[in-house]
């Protein structure tokens, strides 16, 4: 939060910290209504669109230029405004105040270069993490997008800088902050966004507190589900088959569905490698014999040997990206 909160929601933000301190990482993920909503419904992230304006300055993290060391999570704390009247504020009060992205139920847009700090959370904060802001939203299904949204590009920021999962809120020492945990173990300031808003929407809407273990443990899933690493890590301990151990290797490359393509499933990731695989039929990407695919990662079972690959129709930076099996494709 950029802003000042009202006093009830610094209580509420308080308050929820300390329940944050003691979960079970596991446990937050599993009863969380918000994610299990958020998996049902199989909701798929917006895109990241990029509006970078030039305007905003350009100083290195700590670092140097394009190395920062995590993300933080803001949300707006005002219930009346839009992503679009809030970036606008922003490009006119930036001098006070400013960050890198905006998150709703329905976009995320990058407005700030992130490979340069930002200033939202003061010192010493602003020289090591990327920030992005949350906007109020107002209704059950709104408020899961947009915690997809959020999850979903923090993990997406820590692939693009090399970072791994790591929940700061316990030990101040990590890669996946919220601004309230970057006041307690930082200082700079005494916000404690996003928790009230997590907390306060999550009970209005999914009769259940949201908080900033069940978004880490989303976020976790996301990481490892769409961006490569060992997948098992993220899997639930519900999950009563053991998981598959993945090798992963980031791979540019093009190529074509194979003539046996059918003969196989398309995935949101390698078959039996992660607790929430989707399925996805065939008809549904108009698919065909010789139908030209675009892919950027490789996936080799460390048991089984058998290699798959993501991939997608169109080589638009945010086409949805899928998983099969080698037998589906021919590479060029």
């Amino acid at each position: 939060m950029i802003n000042v909160k009202k006093f009830s929601l610094l209580l509420t933000g308080l308050l929820t910290l300390f329940t944050v301190g003691a979960a079970n990482a596991t446990t937050a993920h599993a009863s969380s209504a918000v994610n299990s909503y958020i998996e049902s419904q199989n909701i798929k992230p917006a895109g990241v669109t990029k509006s970078i304006w030039g305007g905003f300055p350009k100083n290195a993290y700590r670092h140097g230029v394009g190395k920062p060391e995590g993300v933080v999570v803001h949300e707006t704390a005002n219930p009346n405004s839009t992503i679009y009247n809030e970036i606008a504020y922003m490009k006119s009060h930036y001098r006070s105040a400013f960050v890198h992205s905006f998150v709703d139920a329905s976009h995320i847009i990058n407005i700030a270069n992130t490979n340069y700090l930002a200033w939202g959370v003061a010192f010493p904060g602003n020289a090591r993490f990327v920030q992005f802001e949350q906007v109020e939203v107002h209704s059950k299904s709104a408020f899961a997008h947009e915690v997809a949204n959020a999850a979903w590009y923090t993990a997406y920021l820590l692939h693009e800088y090399g970072l791994k999962p790591n929940d700061a809120a316990y030990d101040g020492k990590g890669t996946v902050w919220s601004h309230a945990s970057v006041a307690k173990h930082l200082g700079g300031s005494d916000h404690t966004d996003p928790v009230g808003y997590y907390s306060t929407t999550g009970k209005r809407y999914f009769g259940q507190s949201y908080n900033m273990a069940s978004f880490y443990q989303l976020v976790h899933s996301y990481y490892y589900s769409d961006f490569g690493g060992s997948a098992s890590k993220a899997s639930s301990s519900a999950s009563a088959k053991p998981l598959d151990k993945v090798t992963y290797t980031k791979t540019t490359a093009t190529g074509k569905l194979s003539n046996q393509y059918a003969n196989y499933r398309l995935y949101n990731h390698v078959k039996n490698a992660y607790a929430n695989t989707t399925k996805y039929s065939w008809t549904s990407v108009q698919a065909a014999p010789g139908k030209p695919i675009y892919i950027n990662n490789k996936g080799v079972k460390d048991k089984a040997g058998t290699t798959w690959y993501r991939f997608s129709f169109s080589n638009a930076a945010n086409a949805k990206t899928y998983w099969a099996y080698s037998g589906a494709i021919t590479l060029n």
